[in-house]
């Protein structure tokens, strides 16, 4: 059965199928972040106009379901009237099969094509299901034929999304898909100190530093780990201290110290494209097939890593010059070669999953 669409402005918000704290003003902008927060804004301000479909992607935990919830919680503080649909494409999945088994889908088209904003969490899911490809790509088209907002989640872009039609792939294309990376350093600790706001426990800035550091992976699991820590200084009346916290967030370091990506695995998955020894990494060979290589992994391991460029050039075999050449040069390229960002940005997406 389809979700409860909000259509009055009478109805609270509280009460409808959102998180309260999901919402622009509670999301922590970022380098990793911006260019989404900046779309999905804009969709809120001007839905259909802006960027019809709104694409997001990214690794489990790095808030694309915030965005979702933020669009449509703008959008109801704006609009007297507005008709939105946020589910998850399971959700959706289950509501056409419930359609096809009642013989409901005059019903199930008149509610999702009828709507001012569609919002739908995890596309993926749509992958080698063909009859519910077959009927989501006719109520997209519905949709944008109306200049209705549609804005989609997945954990990878559209054309590396196994099993979905091509067709669903280049609608998906159509407006601007955009990314949400992992956050780096200074934008970890913003986001504990924001979410830290949210409890009467204040812990110490040493400490936020500590778990911001050691805990890279996914907002969600920094969220976790605050919390931990929060509760055992408001149930002892402690205050939790480095030497305590990595008592107590054990399971979440060691799961997370086994997720860090080093520069070996770097050097070894570029070099298995690029069909080169992991050797030549390191060698002093300098031919072009080998060279821009490794121009390549000495720029994804300053990317993805928190390793210094010192450390990298010795990972390298080289010095600290050269890795910080190599960054520029591959960058420079990127801006003018389409596939090599696609190949770049595939890496980056492996390494990190």
């Amino acid at each position: 059965k389809p979700h409860a669409h909000a259509d009055t402005p009478t109805t609270p918000v509280p009460q409808l199928p959102y998180n309260r704290r999901f919402t622009f003003d509670t999301f922590v902008i970022g380098e990793n972040n911006k260019f989404a927060m900046a779309a999905s804004s804009a969709v809120a301000k001007a839905p259909g106009k802006a960027y019809n479909p709104l694409f997001i992607h990214g690794g489990t935990g790095l808030g694309k379901t915030h965005l979702l919830q933020a669009v449509a919680q703008d959008l109801l503080a704006r609009r007297k009237r507005v008709r939105i649909e946020y589910l998850s494409s399971e959700e959706f999945a289950n509501s056409f099969i419930d359609a096809l088994r009642d013989r409901a889908l005059p019903k199930f088209r008149r509610h999702f094509r009828n709507v001012d904003l569609l919002l739908i969490d995890d596309v993926h899911f749509f992958t080698g299901k063909e009859q519910l490809q077959e009927e989501f790509f006719h109520t997209f088209n519905a949709l944008y034929n109306r200049h209705k907002q549609i804005v989609m989640t997945s954990d990878r872009p559209p054309h590396e999304i196994q099993g979905l039609e091509k067709r669903l792939v280049s609608r998906f294309e159509w407006g601007l898909t955009t990314e949400i990376q992992k956050p780096n350093l200074e934008t970890r600790i913003a986001i504990l100190r924001n979410k830290q706001a949210d409890h009467a426990v204040q812990l110490d800035d040493s400490l936020l530093l500590f778990v911001a550091d050691r805990i890279k992976s996914n907002v969600r699991r920094l969220e976790g780990a605050l919390i931990r820590l929060v509760s055992f200084a408001s149930m002892t009346g402690q205050t939790p201290t480095v030497a305590i916290a990595e008592q107590l967030l054990r399971p979440i370091l060691e799961e997370e110290a086994s997720n860090n990506l080093t520069i070996e695995a770097i050097q070894r998955h570029v070099a298995e494209y690029y069909d080169i020894r992991l050797a030549d990494m390191t060698s002093r060979r300098r031919p072009h097939n080998i060279a821009f290589p490794r121009q390549v992994a000495m720029y994804l391991s300053r990317k993805l890593t928190d390793f210094s460029s010192p450390a990298i050039a010795d990972s390298f075999n080289r010095n600290h010059a050269t890795v910080l050449h190599a960054v520029t040069a591959v960058e420079t390229r990127m801006g003018k070669d389409p596939e090599l960002r696609h190949v770049v940005g595939k890496f980056e997406r492996d390494l990190c999953s």
